[in-house]
């Protein structure tokens, strides 16, 4: 305590008072000077204040060691392919812009509206093709597969256009290479819910998604057991567990220093589905915009598409089965399946001729 405390002492004799037990307080000078010769070294002294207390050593925290198991790696690998072959990368586009309405705001443009809803109606067929080729999708109810696909395509859409997003030139990118800024995106059809889209986009830029991600991601909107009218719920959260376990080990084993990653992804389906219930309000409103009638599988993938009937023609529609209920029963043809099937192929042929 004297040598931390740099505490100075006075003997009042002769600086050679014996000490021992009985003797050792009566002179502090005397004491610290035997504790020296005795080999006490100032510099071994301890600078704590609880002397008792040992050093603990600094942890080294290894990071854990994320490993795949074999059929969680065959998982992965198939939700990967079934994303990259229905949906190409932005690498892979040939990007292509319009000068229609570029520079200022309009209610809608019916030129961008028409090209829109034509892209739009290709990639629903593309997210149906997805969700057929997901491990355990078509082991489910034709029910529950309508209803998976009705409650979660506008998120798939969404985050797909989402994902090809330019932050340099604040664009949007199309399968076809159709790449729109912002103020074309309103005009397109979008509206009021611009903003909160691009918003979105911007937040996915950190979370460096690659396409086994944005798959794996897509894949866990999809099949998601608390969707209202499911006949069994408890099947489509079995299949959903191993998604999410894929999706956490890989996410932690590309970045095994940012454990925050897989967590601030899951966020971001409950974010999509935010956006997908003001895109349906959109799409509502929408149809008093356009001079027709809303495309039947953009008006068939909403939450509500009675909302687009006519009651002169309510009867009519209610006997014909929606397209992509059609695209799910095979068995079932009709005009409108023809014309799913005859969309998917040719659209299939365009991507491969691009490829080659």
């Amino acid at each position: 305590r004297p040598v931390q405390k740099n505490m100075v002492y006075t003997c009042h004799r002769d600086k050679n008072c014996q000490i021992n037990k009985v003797t050792r307080n009566r002179c502090q000078y005397c004491r610290l000077q035997k504790c020296f010769e005795v080999g006490m070294s100032k510099e071994a002294v301890r600078n704590d204040r609880n002397k008792k207390k040992k050093d603990v050593k600094e942890e080294v925290v290894l990071p854990e060691n994320y490993e795949l198991s074999g059929e969680l790696e065959e998982l992965v690998n198939k939700v990967s392919k079934a994303h990259q072959e229905t949906f190409p990368s932005l690498c892979q586009l040939g990007k292509y812009t319009t000068n229609s309405s570029a520079d200022h705001r309009v209610q809608l443009d019916l030129g961008l509206w028409d090209k829109f809803s034509e892209l739009s109606t290709k990639c629903i067929i593309k997210i149906v093709e997805f969700a057929k080729r997901l491990p355990g999708f078509t082991t489910l109810t034709i029910a529950d597969q309508i209803t998976l696909l009705r409650s979660a395509c506008l998120d798939i859409l969404m985050l797909r256009i989402c994902t090809r997003y330019t932050p340099e030139q604040d664009t949007m990118t199309f399968s076809d290479g159709l790449t729109l800024n912002r103020t074309q995106m309103h005009n397109a059809g979008f509206g009021p819910l611009t903003d909160l889209v691009f918003a979105f986009a911007g937040q996915l830029l950190p979370l460096e998604m690659d396409d086994t991600e944005t798959g794996l991601l897509s894949a866990i909107c999809l099949i998601c057991g608390d969707r209202m009218d499911l006949e069994e719920p408890e099947k489509v959260d079995k299949l959903q567990e191993p998604l999410l376990e894929a999706l956490k080990i890989y996410t932690r084993r590309r970045r095994p220093n940012k454990p925050h990653m897989f967590p601030r992804k899951l966020m971001k389906v409950t974010d999509l589905r935010g956006i997908s219930t003001k895109g349906a309000k959109r799409a509502i409103t929408l149809k008093t915009e356009i001079p027709g009638p809303m495309p039947p599988l953009i008006r068939e993938m909403l939450e509500n598409p009675d909302a687009f009937e006519d009651s002169s023609d309510s009867s009519d529609s209610a006997s014909a089965p929606p397209p992509a209920i059609q695209a799910i029963k095979q068995e079932e043809k009709s005009t409108y399946e023809s014309a799913f099937e005859e969309e998917e192929e040719e659209e299939e042929d365009d991507y491969w001729d691009e490829e080659r």
